[in-house]
């Protein structure tokens, strides 16, 4: 397909994209406004992006961020983050602490695209009501550790039910034995622990999961009702990391469940909606991830499904209240992950060239409509328009039905990786 011959999709971008006009996060936002014709009073917005680590898209949630709180009225910021971890983020940005505390709050965490937005999110709070407030959504560490989850449970039984304390620091002990920064390095570590050590760490977490449900009145009336929601979601967070181990475990090993990494999805979806019910009616959260994590559809590698995503939980249980944004590149450069142990995260990251837009993917649409740097709204293409099936994932596709997956899709011409990776 060529820019003369377009798809049929391609041509309709071309005539209904809109194109926009800024990168820099404090720049006017008056090219911003036709996305709040897009998501109209959508509860959630998700703003994705299709690689970790890229300086454009960084800055554009940024200015997304900027532009729903103060135009559209919303009041959290929820992010591909650790539900635990998050609390203490959230005091600071209320102006609990001082600036420079920031650093060791999230020293030990993937560089991800934290600092700026929680530094703006400081600077607001600071003179405007009502707050913004931060949530994380993710489990543990990204997957790299149960004890950021443990820890506060421990704290909490220590109050409310001191019987469980010889169960958790069973728990504790195991999960100190493989702890890393990231999933990466822990589930590798996990899957070299003798079996019996395995099973006795998910033996553990389910009795403390099911005695937490038991006898919630009891817990309650001990430590009250906020102090015993926060634990249980930081208990279920754990169960569910130890889950994805086995999960990962049995996806690199070419045999495990269909889908089986969804474990990690529907924790990051309750955890959405944990803090929309906590924070209540009216409230309307910005929520920033991977586009593989906040698309409504099924996940697929080479014909195999393999996760069904947060977003499409996210859809099934709000509708039309769950707006997901896409964002991509047609062209420049990428942050290639390969998995590497001796690397700090697990991984290291490739400066990596992209390649031509594939046939069938949305940057292909995109390059062949000339719309460039655009935002493109997909909940008004026709249904007589066949839309692509793929994706850009670092520099890779995923394959996807992007008109059903995305709510929209903003692309930039060129993607640029970021020098220094704590800029993202």
């Amino acid at each position: 397909m060529t820019a003369s011959d377009p798809s049929p999709f391609a041509a309709w971008l071309r005539d209904h994209a809109t194109a926009l006009t800024h990168l820099d996060p404090d720049a006017p936002q008056d090219d911003l406004e036709p996305l709040g014709d897009m998501i109209g009073d959508a509860r959630v917005v998700a703003i994705g992006e299709n690689s970790h680590f890229i300086r454009e898209f960084s800055a554009l949630r940024q200015r997304i961020l900027r532009y729903l709180v103060e135009r559209c009225g919303f009041t959290v910021l929820a992010f591909e983050y650790g539900f635990g971890e998050s609390l203490p983020l959230d005091a600071w940005a209320h102006g609990e602490g001082a600036e420079e505390d920031l650093a060791g709050l999230t020293g030990s965490a993937i560089p991800v695209g934290l600092d700026a937005p929680l530094r703006w999110i400081r600077r607001h709070n600071a003179t405007a009501s009502p707050h913004v407030r931060f949530a994380g959504v993710d489990i543990p560490a990204a997957g790299g550790s149960l004890l950021p989850a443990l820890e506060p449970v421990e704290e909490h039984l220590r109050v409310v039910d001191p019987e469980l304390l010889p169960t958790i620091r069973t728990a504790k002990r195991i999960a100190e034995s493989f702890a890393g920064d990231s999933g990466a390095v822990a589930a590798p570590a996990w899957e070299r622990l003798p079996a019996i050590e395995q099973d006795a760490l998910t033996a553990s977490l389910a009795r403390l999961l099911i005695r937490y449900r038991s006898v919630a009145p009891l817990h309650v009336s001990r430590g009250g009702r906020e102090a015993y929601n926060v634990a249980l979601q930081c208990l279920e967070g754990a169960c569910h990391a130890d889950y994805t181990f086995r999960a990962m475990a049995g996806l690199f090993s070419g045999g495990g469940l269909t889908a089986d990494t969804s474990a990690r999805e529907v924790y990051m979806a309750g955890s959405v909606r944990w803090h929309l019910e906590r924070l209540g009616p009216g409230t309307r959260m910005v929520l920033a991830a991977h586009n593989a994590h906040i698309q409504k559809a099924p996940i697929s590698f080479d014909g195999r499904l393999t996760s069904l995503p947060m977003g499409q939980h996210l859809h099934d249980a709000l509708g039309d209240d769950y707006f997901a944004l896409g964002l991509t590149s047609t062209a420049g450069h990428t942050a290639e992950m390969h998995r590497d142990e001796n690397a700090r995260f697990g991984f290291t990251v490739e400066n990596a060239p992209l390649g031509p837009p594939a046939p069938g993917s949305v940057e292909e649409d995109f390059a062949d409509s000339g719309v460039g740097f655009g935002l493109a709204g997909l909940r008004g293409v026709p249904r007589d328009v066949a839309g692509p099936d793929r994706i850009r994932i670092q520099a890779a596709y995923m394959e996807s039905p992007v008109l059903a997956a995305f709510d929209g899709v903003l692309n930039v011409p060129v993607s640029t990786v970021a020098d220094d990776l704590g800029e993202t």
